[in-house]
C-alpha cells in the first residue's frame, strides 16, 4: 500500500473519532464559555488533516537526517561572567521572598504571594519561556545558585583538601527527576490542601535542602542535569527553543533541533510519559466521565469505594481516587507510546522495542509542551495578571510596596474563543513537531528512506491518537 494511502487512512480512522468529540470546554479558563466563530467540528477535521499532509510531506521532501549528528548553530553574543552570579542572587532572593511570603503572611491563597508565584509564574510561565527563550531557568535556579556559591567559598577555604564528588550512578538516570515531577504533580492534582502558603514554604525549603544534599555528593552539575526535577523538567523544553546557552555563550539554532540531542539515559521515557500523562489527568479531571453528576463519575464510585470498602475519611478517600486516577492516566500515555514502538519494530531491520523507544522518545517533548499550552494558557493569561498587585502585597497585610495593589486582572485580554484557538494551535503544532523530530531520527535509524517512512506509519498513528485525546480533553471530556 502507498504512503498516502496508508496516511489517509490513518487520518480518517482519527477524524472519525474526532467528529464524535463533544462541544468544547475551556478545562481552565476563567470566562464563560463561546460559540466559535466556524463549526466545531472543523477544528477536529482540521488537525488531523494537518497531521496527514505533515506526514507524507515529510516522506517526500525530507529525505535525510538533519539533526543526527551537528545541528547547525550560529553564535549571537557573549554573556559577560558577571551575569550568572547576578541572575542566581535574582533567583535566590525570589525563592526567599515566596518562602517568607509563605511563612509570615497571609494563609488565604488568593492574598498570598506563594501558591500564585508556585502554581502559576513557576509551573506553568517557565516552561512557556523555556521553550522561546532556552533554559532560563539554570541561570535563575535557587538551589543551584546556592550550591555554587557554597562550592566556590569551600574550593577557597579546603583547597586541594575537599574530596572528589561521588560517581553518578548510570541506573539512576533521570529516575530522580522522574520521581520529583510525579510528586509535584501529585501535589498539584491530587492533595486537598495544596494552596496552603505554610505547606507550600515547607514543601519548598525541604526540596531545596535535598537538592543541596544530592548536589554535595554527586557533584553541582551532574545532579542539576540529572537528579534537579525541575532543572531536567525545564531544561527539556528548552530543548524546542530557538536559542540555547552554553558556556557564557547565547547561540541561534534550528527550533525543535535540540531535542534531537536529548540523551536517553534511564527515566528518560518514564519521565516524559509523567509529564503528558499528569497534564492530561488535570484536563480529564474537569470533564462529566471523571466527575459525573452528583457523584456519579469515576470519581465518586473510586471515593465510595475507599471510604466505604477501605474506611478512609472522604478527603482522604477522594485524594486517593484522583491518585488513581493520575497513575492510570500515566499508565495510559504510557500504553500509546509503547504501542507505536512496537509497531516500529516490526518495519524491519530487527531493532529491539526498547531501543527505539530510548531512541524517539525525545519526539515526545513538544507533545508535552503542547499539553502544557493547551491546558494552562488561560491560567497564565489571566492568573498571571494577578502578579502585579500580589507583589505589592505579598504577605496580605494591605501593603502597597510599588503602587500597584489596587490592580485587576483584566479578563478581556483575550476572549475564550482565542485561547481555543491558541489551545488547538498548540495540540497541531506540537504534534507535528513529534512527526517531524520522529521522522529525522527514523532517517538515522534505519538503512534506507523506504524502510525509515514505512516505520512511521505508526508514530504517525501515536500522533493522531495524541491530538484526538487532546482535543477530548479540552471538548471537558464530556
Amino acid at each position: 500500500m502507498s504512503r498516502a494511502r496508508i496516511a489517509v487512512a490513518v487520518g480518517a480512522a482519527a477524524l472519525a473519532a474526532n467528529v464524535a468529540l463533544p462541544p468544547p470546554a475551556l478545562a481552565h479558563g476563567l470566562v464563560g464559555k463561546q460559540d466559535l466563530p466556524i463549526p466545531r467540528w472543523l477544528f477536529a477535521w482540521a488537525a488531523a488533516i494537518v497531521l496527514v499532509v505533515s506526514f507524507i510531506a515529510l516522506g517526500t521532501l525530507w529525505k535525510r537526517a538533519r539533526w543526527e549528528r551537528d545541528v547547525p548553530v550560529r553564535r549571537l553574543l557573549r554573556v559577560p561572567r558577571l551575569l550568572e552570579p547576578v541572575c542566581g542572587a535574582i533567583g535566590v532572593a525570589i525563592f526567599a521572598i515566596g518562602v517568607y511570603a509563605g511563612l509570615a503572611g497571609s494563609k488565604e491563597a488568593t492574598s498570598n504571594l506563594l501558591p500564585t508565584l508556585v502554581y502559576v509564574l513557576f509551573w506553568v510561565g517557565v516552561p512557556f519561556a523555556s521553550a522561546l527563550f532556552g533554559d532560563v531557568f539554570r541561570a535563575f535556579n535557587p538551589w543551584l545558585a546556592i550550591a555554587r556559591g557554597a562550592g566556590w567559598v569551600v574550593g577557597r577555604l579546603g583547597g586541594d583538601a575537599v574530596p572528589e564528588p561521588l560517581p553518578y550512578p548510570q541506573r539512576l538516570g533521570r529516575w530522580p527527576a522522574v520521581v520529583g515531577i510525579f510528586c509535584f504533580a501529585w501535589l498539584e492534582l491530587v492533595y486537598t490542601d495544596k494552596t496552603n502558603p505554610r505547606i507550600l514554604a515547607a514543601l519548598a525549603i525541604l526540596y531545596c535542602v535535598v537538592q543541596l544534599v544530592a548536589m554535595s555528593l554527586y557533584g553541582t552539575q551532574t545532579w542539576s542535569r540529572r537528579g534537579d526535577a525541575f532543572g531536567v523538567y525545564f531544561n527539556l523544553f528548552s530543548r524546542l527553543a530557538p536559542l540555547h546557552w552554553r558556556d557564557r555563550r547565547l547561540d541561534a539554532r534550528p527550533p525543535l533541533a535540540g531535542a534531537a540531542r536529548t540523551t536517553p539515559v534511564a527515566g528518560t521515557v518514564a519521565l516524559l510519559c509523567v509529564m503528558i500523562g499528569s497534564t492530561a489527568f488535570d484536563g480529564f479531571s474537569y470533564g462529566t466521565l471523571w466527575n459525573g453528576a452528583n457523584g456519579s463519575g469515576i470519581a465518586g464510585h473510586l471515593q465510595d469505594f475507599f471510604s466505604g470498602s477501605l474506611g478512609m475519611s472522604l478527603e482522604h478517600a477522594l485524594e486517593a481516587a484522583f491518585t488513581v486516577g493520575l497513575v492510570l492516566m500515566i499508565g495510559f500515555i504510557a500504553l500509546i507510546f509503547w504501542l507505536g514502538v512496537l509497531g516500529m519494530s516490526r518495519a524491519g531491520e530487527n531493532h529491539h522495542p526498547d531501543e527505539l523507544a530510548r531512541r524517539f522518545v525525545h519526539s515526545l517533548i513538544p507533545i508535552a509542551l503542547a499539553y502544557v499550552v493547551a491546558h494552562y494558557f488561560s491560567l497564565l493569561v489571566y492568573q498571571g495578571q494577578s502578579i502585579a498587585y500580589l507583589i505589592c502585597d505579598p504577605l496580605g497585610d494591605g501593603a502597597n510596596l510599588f503602587g500597584t495593589a489596587d490592580a485587576s486582572i483584566n479578563y478581556s485580554v483575550i476572549s475564550a474563543t482565542g485561547v481555543w484557538y491558541v489551545q488547538v494551535a498548540a495540540l497541531v503544532v506540537g504534534h507535528v513537531s513529534g512527526l517531524v523530530l520522529a521522522h529525522d531520527r527514523a532517517l538515522g535509524v534505519y538503512s534506507n528512506l523506504r524502510t525509515a517512512t514505512r516505520s512511521q506509519y505508526w508514530m504517525l498513528t501515536v500522533m493522531v491518537g495524541f491530538t484526538s485525546f487532546g482535543l477530548y480533553l479540552l471538548s471537558g471530556a464530556a
